[in-house]
């Protein structure tokens, strides 16, 4: 497989970004035996299925990430590594190039059930249809779970977005308001009415850079962080900091701010017709309190000789961002949860994802559970670091385990037990137990549900 083909750094770092799985949208030769199928949504989309000589009866459904490359151009019909793998095994595989770019939410869903369509029509329906996707082909996937629960037996999204777009976005404009109000100089740098996310990118990363050289900068940078929930392991080359090691974890936090906290904006805000998020009626202070990391906060602004108290009355006294009622309806629309599950959908996500947090799954609990539908979820975690960043053999372990409660009709998730179905696929395994934070900007798919959410006018409703 080819590597992911970037113009520049700030390319790079765009597709590295919240929603991003960086694996690129590029197929290789189909393997010996298999039955290759190439067609065309209206819009040009490409899609793409591979049916191996002996089947099995299962038709995986993959969803890629943010970006992605010309609209002709093959998808990946499934993870790196993971194809020919899978072939062997006898899984058929499809895979659409959405019809829509970048923030594709809207249209990915239907653009994935089209292949479905196309399979049942040219190779014959399946006994088991599973969608899955990575990054925001994660958050793709629990959509398609919620629509289309009669085509699909089970979901399987990996490193997402999972606890919806608004809570994702809130929590993101947290840590980029504090950083703006505190430690930014450039009046250019935007947190919202975003016009170019690379140059913006630029921007944030020129004031990081200024500001970690000050004792000041730093505790600032991460009162920001510890607002944005980011984890404090975040680097896949990284060893997990020791819990009393707080200039690593520190060091790890600077390392994901500008991508886990300046997320793309503006082809969502194009899309939405205006700003996504707010942060009107916030109180940072209790913010800083409920992301666990008050203590890290705390050492490094006595280490600076600041008030954080007063830092956090400049952060109250702050003008406050308000979104647009009719952009907030557009991205509840694509997507935030019901949590309204009628098929089984397991989680897969690392511990130390500073792109896609780790409390956005525990986002998608607390939606799961006050909808009455806790048993149709589980959550694989991996004591690693990185974003989508898991190996094949945690990913069939993943898969396996969402086969095994469809056959059974039981969960069967300790990490021992989910380490037994590897089936020998290379990379290792790190299953281990883990309970996420609550997302503490959490955003639920009725209107009005959000704490300071816009309301929409009487005659939009």
């Amino acid at each position: 497989m080819k590597p992911c083909n970037a113009s520049s750094g700030f390319r790079a770092w765009l597709f590295a970004t919240l929603i991003t799985s960086c694996l690129c949208a590029v197929a290789g030769e189909p393997a010996a035996g298999t039955r290759h199928i190439d067609g065309h949504h209206a819009s040009g989309a490409r899609w793409a299925i591979d049916v191996p000589q002996t089947w099995n009866g299962t038709l995986l459904l993959y969803g890629r990430g943010y970006g992605g490359g010309p609209l002709d151009q093959a998808p990946e019909t499934a993870p790196r590594g993971m194809r020919d793998e899978l072939l062997r095994r006898g899984y058929a595989l499809g895979a659409s190039n959405y019809t829509g770019r970048e923030w594709a939410v809207q249209e990915a869903p239907g653009d994935q059930i089209e292949v479905l369509d196309a399979f049942v029509a040219q190779v014959g329906k399946p006994k088991r249809s599973i969608a899955w996707g990575s990054s925001m082909g994660g958050l793709v996937t629990v959509a398609m779970a919620e629509r289309y629960p009669d085509r699909l037996a089970g979901a399987l999204p990996m490193c997402g977005s999972v606890g919806g777009s608004l809570g994702m976005l809130n929590n993101a404009l947290d840590g980029a308001f504090v950083f703006r109000t505190l430690v930014a100089t450039d009046p250019a740098l935007r947190v919202v009415q975003l016009d170019d996310d690379r140059a913006n990118a630029r921007r944030v990363q020129t004031a990081l850079d200024a500001a970690w050289q000050t004792s000041e900068g730093r505790a600032r940078v991460l009162l920001a962080a510890a607002v944005a929930q980011l984890p404090t392991w975040t680097q896949a080359n990284s060893p997990r900091p020791a819990a009393k090691d707080l200039d690593a974890q520190a060091e790890q936090l600077r390392r994901a701010f500008a991508m886990g906290v300046f997320v793309p904006r503006t082809d969502q805000e194009r899309r939405a017709g205006g700003i996504t998020s707010w942060n009107t009626g916030v109180d940072y202070g209790v913010q800083l309190r409920r992301s666990g990391l008050q203590p890290l906060v705390r050492h490094f602004y006595r280490e600076a000789g600041l008030d954080l108290d007063m830092d956090l009355a400049r952060l109250a006294s702050a003008p406050r961002i308000a979104a647009d009622p009719r952009a907030v309806a557009y991205m509840r629309a694509n997507f935030v949860p019901s949590g309204q599950l009628r098929i089984p959908l397991l989680t897969l996500q690392a511990v130390g994802d500073g792109v896609t947090i780790p409390a956005i799954h525990g986002g998608l609990q607390a939606i799961v559970d006050a909808a009455g539908h806790r048993r149709e979820l589980a959550q694989l975690w991996v004591e690693g670091a990185g974003h989508c960043t898991f190996t094949p053999a945690e990913m069939f372990a993943a898969l396996s385990t969402l086969e095994q409660k469809l056959e059974t009709g039981r969960w069967s998730v300790a990490p021992k037990e989910v380490m037994q179905r590897a089936d020998g696929l290379p990379g290792g395994m790190r299953f281990t137990r883990y309970t996420p934070q609550p997302l503490l900007r959490a955003c639920g798919a009725r209107p009005g549900s959000c704490a300071g959410e816009p309301a929409l006018p009487a005659n939009a409703r």
